[in-house]
């Protein structure tokens, strides 16, 4: 089978030597005889894994001891629901920058008793930038921003000053692939199937003193219950953690959330430097706040595009198609997206202008 370079957004493309690690130890775990999708949540075989997961977590990101981890599921969606239920007593702030902040804006407005505020936005602009977001009043109960918008392509690279406001980050497509001061936040979450594992397994970090704030009409649903019973109320995604902690072994490997936002930084700049100095391709993302690991790019052809995306896939060049909110190509570069994929995609898009151009 020909290698292929997979630049799907999500769920998206594993470390290799996590792969090849997780089917040696599929059949039998540490010699147990027992995949870990068989072993119980309550062995001591898998607190190691959930527990070696959390340290190697707070290692990576520098997670303060006041801050709590919890492996959750319902994806980032389901957080779209849990941070107002929990944290929203009388008024909430919103950052409007993409298709994933408009639907945590509709969940948090479905809350009765709870006032949404939408404090900035950049729709007016098509959302080609992120907005700047002003220094809000103290008496809203959270500001929340995504900090990277998967299918618009921008990015919050610095976190806005709240004061005493927590700030509450959706970081599923940006989450270990940028370095963040957790401290700047009161609650972060992330889905894993970008940058941390499998779908099925959604991160939480909250700072202690906002847990129990309310008591939401759920237990699974209450971050002071998934807290008090370390992730283990029920059955965790006992997998999908496993191999996230593979995959934050491996990057610890690397050298940590630093040296993989060098190497993110290099994928990026050559693709986007492959799109801005060519006469076909534009992307639609003003540069200051240009994602990292989400590229849009177009031919302003839709049927040239569309040829695009079918002659890339022939070539090995995987789900490039763009958001169909977007149009064009939509090229995702996470920490496992190898340099060598994106050097080939470039190759490819120069030879597609020459062929474009002499088609013409």
């Amino acid at each position: 089978m020909k290698p292929i370079y997979n630049f799907s957004a999500g769920p998206a493309v594993l470390p290799e030597p996590v792969l090849k690690r997780a089917q040696e130890e599929l059949l039998s775990y540490q010699g147990s005889g027992m995949s870990v999708m068989e072993m119980s949540h309550r062995s001591a075989l898998f607190q190691s894994i959930i527990e070696e997961a959390e340290a190697l977590l707070r290692e990576l990101m520098g997670i303060p001891s006041n801050y709590q981890v919890l492996f959750l599921q319902g994806g980032a969606s389901l957080q779209f629901s849990m941070v107002p239920l929990n944290l929203g007593k009388h008024k909430a702030a919103y950052v409007d920058s993409g298709s994933w902040s408009k639907k945590a804006i509709s969940e948090a407005q479905k809350i009765k008793q709870l006032e949404v505020e939408v404090v900035a936005s950049s729709e007016e602009q098509g959302f080609k930038q992120v907005p700047e977001v002003p220094f809000i009043a103290q008496d809203f109960d959270y500001l929340h921003i995504t900090t990277n918008n998967t299918i618009e392509g921008t990015t919050f690279f610095t976190a806005p000053d709240t004061g005493k406001v927590p700030l509450i980050a959706d970081m599923s497509s940006n989450i270990l692939s940028s370095c963040y001061q957790v401290s700047d936040f009161g609650l972060i979450y992330a889905g894993a199937q970008k940058n941390i594992g499998p779908a099925g397994l959604t991160i939480v970090i909250i700072r202690e003193d906002l847990i129990g704030l309310k008591e939401p009409i759920s237990s699974m649903l209450d971050y002071k219950v998934q807290a008090d019973h370390h992730s283990l109320y029920n059955t965790p995604p006992t997998f999908s953690i496993y191999i996230a902690k593979l995959v934050f072994e491996w990057l610890k490997d690397l050298g940590g959330v630093a040296e993989i936002e060098k190497i993110n930084r290099e994928k990026a700049a050559l693709l986007y430097e492959a799109i801005d100095t060519s006469e076909l391709y534009t992307s639609p993302v003003e540069i200051k706040s240009r994602s990292l690991t989400n590229i849009p790019f177009m031919t302003n052809d839709t049927q040239l595009d569309k040829r695009f995306v079918q002659e890339a896939e022939a070539a090995g060049l995987v789900n490039l198609k763009g958001h169909r909110s977007v149009g064009g190509m939509r090229a995702s570069l996470y920490n496992a997206f190898p340099l060598e994929g994106v050097k080939a995609l470039i190759a490819f898009m120069e030879q597609f202008e020459k062929n474009a151009k002499g088609a013409h």
